[in-house]
Protein backbone atom coordinates (compact mmCIF):
# COMPACT_ATOMS: atom_id res chain seq x y z
CA UNK A 1 0.00 0.00 0.00
CA UNK A 2 2.72 2.91 1.04
CA UNK A 3 5.06 1.73 -1.81
CA UNK A 4 3.09 3.55 -4.31
CA UNK A 5 3.35 6.74 -1.89
CA UNK A 6 6.85 6.28 -1.35
CA UNK A 7 7.34 6.18 -5.44
CA UNK A 8 4.99 8.99 -5.83
CA UNK A 9 7.25 11.29 -3.00
CA UNK A 10 10.02 10.50 -4.43
CA UNK A 11 8.94 11.36 -8.22
CA UNK A 12 7.82 14.59 -6.98
CA UNK A 13 11.34 15.19 -5.38
CA UNK A 14 13.14 14.16 -8.38
CA UNK A 15 10.66 16.85 -10.07
CA UNK A 16 11.62 19.40 -7.60
CA UNK A 17 15.34 18.54 -8.37
CA UNK A 18 15.29 18.73 -11.90
CA UNK A 19 16.35 22.23 -12.46
CA UNK A 20 17.45 21.06 -16.46
CA UNK A 21 13.58 20.80 -17.19
CA UNK A 22 13.10 23.53 -15.24
CA UNK A 23 15.06 26.27 -16.80
CA UNK A 24 14.23 24.02 -20.37
CA UNK A 25 10.63 24.58 -20.29
CA UNK A 26 9.24 25.75 -16.80
CA UNK A 27 5.64 25.18 -17.56
CA UNK A 28 6.06 21.65 -18.65
CA UNK A 29 8.21 21.09 -15.14
CA UNK A 30 4.99 23.21 -13.21
CA UNK A 31 2.60 21.02 -14.90
CA UNK A 32 4.45 17.24 -13.91
CA UNK A 33 4.84 19.20 -10.28
CA UNK A 34 1.14 19.78 -10.14
CA UNK A 35 0.29 15.82 -11.13
CA UNK A 36 2.33 14.06 -8.69
CA UNK A 37 1.31 16.39 -6.35
CA UNK A 38 -2.22 15.74 -6.84
CA UNK A 39 -2.06 11.85 -7.04
CA UNK A 40 -0.47 12.69 -3.77
CA UNK A 41 -3.53 14.17 -2.63
CA UNK A 42 -5.47 11.63 -3.97
CA UNK A 43 -3.67 9.32 -2.55
CA UNK A 44 -3.86 11.13 0.67
CA UNK A 45 -7.77 11.07 0.58
CA UNK A 46 -8.27 7.45 -0.43
CA UNK A 47 -5.88 6.07 2.57
CA UNK A 48 -6.17 8.58 5.25
CA UNK A 49 -7.81 5.66 7.58
CA UNK A 50 -5.22 3.05 7.38
CA UNK A 51 -2.18 5.27 7.69
CA UNK A 52 -0.47 6.11 11.15
CA UNK A 53 -1.12 9.89 12.54
CA UNK A 54 2.01 11.00 12.22
CA UNK A 55 2.07 10.09 8.81
CA UNK A 56 -0.83 11.36 8.21
CA UNK A 57 0.01 14.87 10.31
CA UNK A 58 2.85 15.26 7.31
CA UNK A 59 0.49 14.88 4.23
CA UNK A 60 -2.24 16.90 5.85
CA UNK A 61 0.75 19.83 6.21
CA UNK A 62 2.83 18.96 3.06
CA UNK A 63 5.95 17.80 4.91
CA UNK A 64 6.12 15.80 1.74
CA UNK A 65 9.97 14.81 3.03
CA UNK A 66 8.96 14.05 6.43
CA UNK A 67 6.35 11.83 5.44
CA UNK A 68 8.81 10.32 2.72
CA UNK A 69 11.71 9.75 5.87
CA UNK A 70 9.10 8.14 7.89
CA UNK A 71 8.01 5.75 5.36
CA UNK A 72 11.39 4.46 4.77
CA UNK A 73 12.23 4.34 7.87
CA UNK A 74 9.30 2.45 8.71
CA UNK A 75 9.61 -0.19 5.53
CA UNK A 76 13.37 -0.61 6.12
CA UNK A 77 14.23 1.25 2.48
Amino acid sequence: MTAELIELLRRRIAIIEDHAWRDRDPAGHLSGLQEVSEKISAWTVSHRASVDAQLRHYLANSSFQKALAHLEASSGD
